[in-house]
């Protein structure tokens, strides 16, 4: 049975958007295991009282381990279009793939995953695109991430099918995770 994961954000003591990470852990036993009875994320983890940490729960029917691990961002100027066919609609333990991808193509800083024509993710994170008025990230990412969640309720992004040809239409691309929260990134380039 392969893990799962959770990566929740801890900084100063303070748990970033459980209920987000709340949701799709239950969603996905429920999903997977057909395991409804809950298990409250907020009783399982003690927060680190001061610093930025990265809380990694594995879990499948059950919680196999969690983590707390100092966190240091990634600095992401240099981004590659990779087209890849892959499933990735829960978020498994196993990166094995992206890894892979982020080896091959070493010489980048991330990938942008195309899939069927039309962008999804980076290997780590949801993105989003600006038009000039509006923030909008791919309809169809490869996993619906719980600060993308986040920032769709608040109607802070819309949904909307991109195509790298589309990328002319953009003045600014954004990086989301529970990490690095939402980050424009100023100096990039994407090939």
């Amino acid at each position: 049975m392969p893990l799962l994961l959770e990566t929740i954000k801890i900084e100063d003591g303070k748990v970033s958007n459980l209920s987000y990470h709340q949701a799709r852990f239950d969603k996905s036993r429920k999903d997977l295991f057909a395991i409804s009875k809950r298990i409250d994320l907020n009783t399982v983890i003690t927060a680190p009282k001061s610093g930025l940490y990265r809380c990694r729960i594995l879990y499948d029917k059950i919680i196999r381990s969690i983590e707390y691990i100092p966190y240091k961002e990634k600095n992401i100027t240099k981004l590659k279009i990779v087209p890849l066919a892959i499933d990735y609609t829960y978020k498994y333990a196993n990166r094995e793939t992206f890894t892979k991808l982020l080896q091959a193509y070493s010489t980048y800083d991330e990938i942008i995953i195309e899939k069927e024509g039309y962008l999804t993710d980076t290997t780590i994170s949801n993105i989003a695109f600006y038009d000039g008025e509006k923030w909008l990230t791919p309809s169809h990412p490869l996993l619906p991430g719980t600060m993308r969640a986040k920032l769709l309720n608040e109607g802070f992004l819309h949904k909307k099918e991109i195509k790298k040809e589309d990328l002319k239409n953009y003045s600014q691309i954004a990086l989301m995770n529970s990490m690095i929260g939402f980050k424009i990134l100023n100096n990039f380039t994407i090939e």
